[in-house]
């Protein structure tokens, strides 16, 4: 079967696109939210007004809507379905800090984790962002911390919790799960919860900002050298694993071209050196960017094992 097409292709294809300069919104009956009162710290110029943009090009079988040109970072809440675990989970799209997979890695994951009674919080966080440069439409340090996307990330975290009560969410239950880009937020915020990136805005920003749990999926950014020849199989060191690093789900393909195998393997090994309780699936045969749309291919269907790793931590109930 033909290697899944990579989000990223799909923009970066001639002709492969519609788009359609608008503020992406969620659907009927869900808000966005403001996650800063303001103007965000470190506010970047960016190409143009907001872009939402739908692919030719289809994953398992749909297009892919994609939003460029983030400014005003916003989170979205989706109230879980049925029984509430009490569980939350902060959804980072991918899109290489140049736009963002707003449904395949984003509202999609929500709808897997409300039906399972987990509160679900979107972030449309700020694109282009490092270590993405759009004057140059390059990445000329490729393993820079991701500000100002991170900022957006350490103060969703704390939102969530400072909504706790509000959202019926237990603050001791509050994870993150992110796809490529997303995924190098994850293990970015698994590791800088308590690097201040930002002067603090209000009483939220007295809350912590490190998950208690995290799923990275696909992720990039994270190896120094990708070439599985090589010997060097040295983690970036902007994502510094401790023993305060909460455990990890990762998912990775053999054949993902775009960000490469090796990126889950020098950050699960580093996660092993440091007893970090975690779990590593690689698949022969994925891609990239193949979300939580189900095909043929045994790895997309990772949400299971997911959902089993979520329970055997006690994220959620049986």
């Amino acid at each position: 079967m033909k290697l899944i097409v990579s989000v990223l292709c799909l923009l970066a294809a001639c002709g492969c696109m519609q788009t359609r300069a608008e503020v992406w919104q969620p659907p009927a009956g869900h808000t966005q939210i403001p996650i800063w009162p303001g103007t965000p710290p470190d506010a970047q110029p960016v190409p143009g007004p907001e872009t939402v943009w739908m692919s030719k090009g289809v994953i398992a079988g749909r297009s892919v809507i994609g939003v460029t040109n983030v400014t005003r970072p916003t989170m979205t809440v989706y109230a879980p379905k049925g029984r509430n675990t009490g569980a939350a989970v902060v959804v980072i799209p991918g899109g290489g800090f140049q736009m963002l997979a707003i449904d395949l890695e984003g509202t999609e994951a929500c709808d897997w984790l409300t039906s399972r009674g987990v509160t679900c919080v979107v972030l449309k966080y700020r694109v282009p962002s490092r270590p993405y440069v759009w004057q140059c439409k390059c990445r000329p340090h490729n393993l820079a911390i991701s500000v100002p996307s991170l900022q957006d990330v350490q103060r969703t975290m704390r939102l969530v919790r400072f909504h706790a009560v509000q959202w019926h969410i237990d603050p001791h239950k509050v994870g993150v799960l992110g796809f490529s880009a997303g995924g190098f937020l994850v293990a970015e915020i698994n590791t800088d919860f308590n690097r201040r990136l930002y002067v603090p805005m209000d009483a939220a920003d007295k809350e912590s900002a490190r998950p208690d749990f995290a799923m990275a999926i696909y992720p990039g950014h994270l190896a120094t050298d990708r070439d599985l020849a090589s010997d060097n199989d040295t983690l970036n060191r902007n994502v510094p694993v401790s023993r305060a690093t909460p455990p990890t789900f990762l998912v990775q393909a053999e054949d993902d071209y775009v960000d490469g195998v090796k990126q889950s393997l020098v950050y699960y090994i580093a996660l092993a050196k440091a007893h970090i309780p975690s779990e590593l699936h690689i698949y022969a045969r994925g891609g990239h960017a193949f979300g939580l749309r189900p095909t043929n291919l045994p790895i997309t269907h990772w949400p299971k094992l997911a959902d089993a790793w979520l329970r055997r931590i006690g994220v959620i109930g049986n």
